[in-house]
């Protein structure tokens, strides 16, 4: 007589809503470390999808900004750049300005156009905003080969300070995912954070030293003005890729930038964390 063996019973996954302040588990980025991929080559080609000029805005968009800039600062108000040509001292800011605004306002935004995802499937949510923030590097690249030539336009000589900008890189990425966290999660909860966002990144880039150096700040200030995270970020690329002798202040406003970037990132890691259970509900 045969005897039959039933397949072993699979095991059953409950996927139910934590309680209390939880733990981040950021393990589980690295075990979605596919998804991960996948979303930010998404974002990727979506973002120049049906465009006439495609991957080109990466350069158009800094070099009409820069022009701006230029004419603002530096034609009008004559800010002082320190002897630094004002093309490529204002566009070397732009940079990492563009790199952190992108991250920025996609990551705030990713939670409501990513609502077909989340009411799908499970997954941890903190993909989808890490994903955005992710995807803006490529357009980086792509501008960072523009201010390559501009460095040989103006015969800026390459430094070892060059070897600094990677780590200042994921600086302005950790600035743009902490900050990005608190909007999007805020953004399931109240949809004027999307009308806001603009604006707030507006009056961000101007309270930045994208258009004129922090020297132009009053002493007093000074301490102030390094609370914004992207003071510290901005001065050091500035520094890092067109040399000179290290500004007295570059320390201090790289240190608080770090401190703050740390304060804003872990407290959006457990705020996003905690409002994650209500997502899918109200998306």
């Amino acid at each position: 007589m045969t005897e039959f063996k039933l397949p072993a019973p699979k095991p059953l996954l409950t996927v139910r809503p934590p309680k209390g302040w939880i733990s981040l588990n950021l393990r589980d980025l690295w075990n979605y470390r596919e998804l991960i991929t996948f979303l930010t080559w998404r974002d990727i080609l979506v973002r120049y999808k049906q465009t006439l000029l495609g991957a080109s805005w990466a350069v158009i968009n800094p070099v009409v900004n820069m022009l701006v800039l230029q004419f603002i600062f530096g034609n009008l108000a004559q800010m002082d750049t320190g002897g630094i040509p004002g093309p490529i001292f204002r566009y070397t800011a732009l940079l990492p300005w563009m790199l952190f605004s992108k991250a920025l306002s996609s990551s705030g935004r990713s939670m409501l156009t990513n609502r077909g995802l989340i009411t799908k499937i499970y997954f941890p949510r903190l993909v989808i905003p890490l994903s955005s923030v992710l995807s803006g590097v490529v357009d980086f690249g792509i501008s960072f080969i523009v201010m390559i030539g501009m460095m040989l336009y103006y015969k800026v000589a390459v430094t070892w300070a060059m070897l600094t900008i990677p780590l200042l890189i994921v600086l302005t990425l950790l600035v743009a995912l902490g900050v990005g966290l608190w909007l999007s999660a805020l953004n399931v909860l109240y949809r004027d954070v999307g009308y806001i966002l603009p604006v707030m990144t507006q009056l961000w880039l101007f309270l930045s030293p994208v258009g004129y150096s922090s020297a132009s700040i009053p002493e007093n200030l000074t301490l102030l003005y390094a609370f914004n995270p992207m003071t510290g970020v901005i001065e050091a690329f500035r520094w890092a890729m067109l040399g000179g002798d290290t500004p007295e202040t570059l320390g201090l406003q790289l240190g608080v930038s770090i401190g703050v970037t740390l304060i804003v990132l872990i407290s959006g890691l457990f705020f996003f964390r905690r409002m994650e259970r209500t997502f899918a509900d109200m998306i």
